[in-house]
């Protein structure tokens, strides 16, 4: 060990640990990779254990590289034989060595989304957002899976438990008649394999005596299970983790697994890693003052040697317009300062949330790099059925633009009705000539376009929702997905919104042209673009950090975000806050808006928390 690196006592005790089971509570900039790999590092130095024996597993593929090259840089770059490897990489390796199993076997993406939309036909589910089904599905199996559980006692949440069961069972005969696996059935199978072959089992417990594995927080139930087996009968298992940046729980993610760690290992040393070194005293008291408000959770008081630094700026603005307007001065300020764009990150809650700020950003050719695809508004189904009523109004009646509105909301109106490529409202009325109830809902559709044609986009963007019947059609749709209907009424709340920036339809329909190209540039450059101001999900800022830090639209419903419902819920969304608060080094800024799609918002109640004004 060279002289001149020095560690915090609780820092040390974690590195120089040998025997047993250890959890390392690391909270926000602790130092958790710098202790990591310099505990690989005491093991062999100081207790000549054999490099090929320790294994070390991280979440995903980037960190397991990282950690395998910060280690290796202790080393003066000599490479080592120490296993480095995500949950799936280590147990694919397992089974690589029990079935003869090779890169191969392993599903491809768009194999698991084809195999899901043939069998939508199969048993004729029908969806207006296909792509978004078809995910969602796949991301509902996999949690079964993660958590083992029994299908006759689920309750699906994308459909009927009926179609949910046809589809999870004609989803896996299908990866077994082509002799393939998944990413959940690696650790399945993995589990399975230990389960019932002893011999196997002990073979890979030789091999693996030291175990380290790293954001332990993010752990489900199959991973636990086959980590714990692996580990024992010594049990050198070497969990580090902290409880309060676990957010992933839409991904099985369970942050009891680490809260009982010590109930499954009693004799478990614990130490806290509680020195922050990345950022300011102010902002990692007002962060501890929010996540204190969580129940479950060890308690733990994070500390820092920096400086005070800047109060945490809290702010509100009228409506979203207002805040993105003087954000973009704000950082055009910083930049004079002498910050540089890649100083300065913008979070929000969810991939709805850039979108005024990004049409701000174009406007005054502020160069930006976005983290995560956002998913282009004017692209959602729903989106187009709106735009779709608005090019009908306006004359441009090709068969597929009619056929996109004719019957949102139903109109009972047939497609043999719009025989031709351009559809004729006298002959579509004249096939229903027989039926005075239907000539009435062609005329009414008529009557409900003309008077389209002449409004400005954002109150033909109401009168679409309000006197046509959208809004309804929506909500009864949302049953039907069993989704909450305020999200998607939220896509068209954001229409609407868009719309009300644009005197005409021409210059709107522009605007959503511009705002397409801006939005596939930036996936095309989006690895080789570095100097940008970032913007990114919550979730997508873990494990970063930025000198400054905007929090966008602190308010109810947003962040908590609605779909919170239950106790876990909410404390996986004020996690998720914390997570956002403590990626600022020097400065942290918080906004909410005071109103938003013409309604009063409310103050996050996270706000009010670590204002201490609840």
């Amino acid at each position: 060990m060279s002289k001149e690196i020095t560690f915090e006592g609780a820092q040390w005790e974690a590195v120089s640990h040998k025997e047993g089971p250890m959890l390392v509570l690391a909270g926000p900039g602790s130092g958790k990779t710098f202790t990591i790999t310099h505990r690989i590092l005491h093991l062999i130095n100081q207790h000549k254990v054999d490099p090929s024996n320790i294994l070390v597993i991280t979440f995903t593929k980037a960190a397991a590289m990282e950690m395998k090259e910060r280690f290796e840089n202790l080393r003066n770059g000599e490479p080592s034989s120490v296993s480095f490897g995500t949950f799936h990489a280590v147990f694919f390796r397992i089974l690589k060595f029990a079935y003869r199993y090779d890169a191969r076997n392993i599903v491809r993406e768009e194999q698991r989304i084809q195999s899901i939309r043939e069998m939508m036909g199969q048993f004729e589910i029908e969806v207006e957002d296909e792509a978004e089904f078809v995910s969602s599905i796949l991301s509902e199996i996999s949690s079964v899976k993660g958590e083992m559980m029994n299908l006759d006692h689920y309750y699906a949440k994308n459909c009927s438990e009926e179609n949910f069961k046809r589809l999870y069972q004609g989803y896996e005969e299908r990866l077994r008649k082509m002799n393939l696996i998944d990413f959940d059935d690696m650790l399945v199978m993995c589990y399975e394999l230990f389960t019932q072959r002893k011999d196997i089992l002990s073979a890979w417990q030789r091999k693996y005596q030291y175990i380290l594995v790293d954001e332990f927080q993010d752990i489900n139930r199959v991973q636990y299970e086959i980590v714990r087996m692996l580990a024992a009968p010594e049990n050198n298992l070497f969990i580090v983790g902290d409880d309060d940046q676990s957010i992933y729980r839409f991904r099985g993610a369970k942050p009891e697994i680490m809260l009982g760690f010590e109930k499954d290992y009693p004799e478990a040393k614990r130490v806290l890693l509680n020195v922050n070194f990345r950022s300011t005293k102010d902002i990692v008291e007002t962060a501890g003052k929010l996540i204190t408000h969580n129940k479950t959770r060890f308690p733990k008081e994070i500390v820092t040697k920096n400086g005070s630094g800047k109060p945490v700026v809290t702010r509100m603005w009228e409506d979203p317009q207002e805040e993105t307007v003087e954000m973009v001065r704000e950082i055009m300020d910083y930049i004079k300062a002498g910050y540089t764009w890649s100083d300065i990150a913008v979070l929000y809650r969810t991939n709805l949330g850039p979108r005024l700020l990004i049409e701000k950003l174009m406007e005054y050719n502020i160069p930006f790099c976005m983290k995560d695809a956002v998913p282009n508004l004017y692209d959602h189904w729903i989106a187009k059925n709106v735009t779709a009523y608005i090019r009908v109004a306006l004359g441009e009646l090709t068969r597929a633009n009619v056929i996109s509105i004719a019957n949102r909301p139903n109109r009972y109106i047939s497609r043999d009705a719009l025989e031709f490529s351009e559809v004729n409202w006298e002959s579509v009325k004249s096939f229903y000539q027989d039926k005075g109830w239907m000539v009435e809902r062609i005329e009414q559709l008529e009557y409900d376009l003309k008077l389209i044609r002449n409004m400005a986009p954002t109150a033909a963007v109401n009168y679409i929702r309000k006197a046509v019947g959208y809004d309804d059609y929506i909500k009864e749709y949302a049953q039907y997905r069993r989704m909450k209907p305020e999200e998607l009424l939220e896509v068209l709340d954001q229409l609407q919104e868009s719309a009300a920036g644009f005197k005409s339809f021409e210059a709107w329909f522009n605007h959503m042209e511009d705002y397409a190209r801006e939005l596939k540039e930036q996936a095309r450059t989006r690895e080789k673009r570095a100097d940008g101001v970032s913007l990114m999900t919550m979730h997508s800022s873990k494990g970063l950090e930025y000198r400054i830090v905007y929090i966008l639209d602190a308010n109810e419903g947003v962040t908590p975000h609605h779909k919170a419902v239950l106790d876990a819920d909410m404390e996986e969304e004020r996690r998720m806050f914390y997570v956002a608060m403590t990626r600022a080094k020097e400065r942290l800024s918080v906004h909410y808006v005071r109103e938003r799609y013409n309604k009063k918002q409310d103050v996050s109640r996270f706000v009010r928390e670590y204002l201490g004004r609840e």
